[in-house]
């Protein structure tokens, strides 16, 4: 054991190792808060001064942490967020969670990472740990950036620590959050592998040690194209019972009563999120280079992507039945965020859904008690109040996001046609209103 891991190893021990998280978004923000409630010293290196100057007033942007819990501790003086990179300086151990996009040709756009690398690798210094949390492609960490904070002369597994601990967010999950969800380790080396471990033991309740970053870099990506590929089943099944004639919700409620073998999955107007449209594709980019075509992956994707344009196809169908065109129908989307209860509208389904209605020379407006304005093609679209005289005014109402909060009853009796996305009209008694579903 050298000098530096026992000095770190006390430091956790003693709960006195400095913290510095880089990235305050969806991952980035919840870890430090967690990192802060177990007592330890967390500082926030954010390149958005607007995000860190609410941050500071005790202002949180992200779903999963409320103002409340913030505040209590900025005020005890346990989180701060700063744009200043001289934090890292004094830092024992470094979280990265910065995005990770994919470019317009699906290729990894690996460059929020590297920028984020580079002042760490200029304050590097002896005993400190540095993790990546974004996700990405294995062999990220071993080849990016491993070389750029061995270029200091120091070597990993010796004079600092490195590895990869994908985070898993479910934003607005209430029963599995940053603390309690199992987390993943991977080290560069089986010390690195021990030391960041302990570290995410100090704040998190289970901790599963793999045996490499690139491992762990994987088991992220398993497990969201196990998603997305199950997804792409269920769309393609739910298009398969429209030809048929079928109800795709009965079918997949029967299946589930099965009582092993069967994981029910449900169809919707696309995937949404950061992490479910965006990372099966940073495998698939991977394995290319290694002259391997990962055809699971791209045909799921090649189904989810295509969902906006059938919902739209089936809007068209539902107004001809009353011998409307889609060109000036008056249509009202209820719900832009890309899952139930939240205000993330990233990749969201939602807006590509808007997008072609628009194209196709529909009038749109929408509603979500949780997203007030969302950005469209640089305009700003504002939620439009939910009332009797909004709903019978549409030509067709298109239930994208099943937000709790909507009265689905009231809903169907006072709109002219309903287009249900997501089964949340389920409840609904025959007869009251009329309901087309995906």
């Amino acid at each position: 054991m050298t000098a530096e891991q026992t000095t770190l190893e006390t430091k956790l021990k003693n709960r006195t190792a400095k913290v510095v998280v880089v990235g305050l978004g969806y991952v980035g923000l919840p870890l430090a808060v967690e990192v802060a409630r177990a007592g330890l010293n967390v500082t926030g290196l954010e390149v958005s001064a607007k995000k860190a100057e609410s941050i500071n007033k005790g202002i949180s942007d992200i779903d999963d942490v409320t103002s409340a819990d913030l505040k209590a501790l900025v005020d005890n003086g346990s989180l701060t967020a700063t744009l200043d990179s001289s934090c890292l300086n004094d830092a024992d151990c470094i979280a990265i969670c910065v995005p990770t996009p994919l470019s317009k040709t699906k290729d990894p756009d690996v460059s929020f990472i590297l920028s984020a690398v580079e002042p760490v690798a200029n304050a590097l210094h002896p005993g400190m740990l540095v993790v990546l949390e974004s996700t990405t492609y294995p062999g990220t960490t071993e080849e990016l950036i491993r070389p750029k904070l061995e270029a200091s002369g120091m070597t990993v597994g010796q004079d600092f620590y490195l590895a990869f601990s994908p985070e898993r967010v479910d934003p607005g999950n209430k029963t599995y959050g940053t603390k309690n969800t199992p987390r993943i380790v991977g080290g560069t080396t089986p010390i690195c592998a021990r030391v960041a471990s302990e570290f995410y033991r100090l704040f998190l309740d289970n901790v599963v040690t793999v045996s490499s970053t690139q491992a762990a870099e994987m088991v992220k990506l398993l497990e969201n194209t196990f998603r997305s590929v199950n997804i792409g089943l269920v769309n393609e099944v739910a298009l398969m019972c429209d030809r048929l004639n079928l109800d795709v919700w009965e079918i997949i409620e029967a299946a589930a009563t099965k009582p092993f073998g069967f994981m029910p999955f449900f169809p919707g107007p696309g995937l949404g999120g950061h992490c479910i449209p965006i990372d099966p594709h940073y495998l698939s980019w991977k394995l290319k280079s290694l002259n391997y075509y990962a055809r699971f992956i791209e045909l799921a994707g090649d189904i989810n992507s295509r969902m906006p344009e059938y919902v739209v196809d089936r809007i068209a169908r539902m107004l001809n039945e009353d011998s409307k065109s889609v060109r000036k129908a008056n249509v009202l989307v209820l719900g832009v965020a890309y899952k139930r209860d939240i205000s993330d509208v990233r990749e969201s389904p939602s807006l590509d859904v808007i997008r072609l209605l628009q194209v196709r020379g529909a009038s749109v407006t929408y509603n979500d008690p949780h997203v007030p304005t969302v950005m469209m093609d640089e305009c700003n679209l504002e939620s439009a109040p939910l009332t009797e005289e909004t709903l019978r005014a549409a030509d067709c109402v298109v239930i994208l996001t099943n937000h709790t909060a909507y009265d689905y009853n009231w809903i169907c009796a006072n709109a002219q046609m309903v287009m249900d996305c997501r089964n949340a009209t389920k409840d609904v008694p025959k007869g009251v209103g009329r309901v087309w579903k995906l």
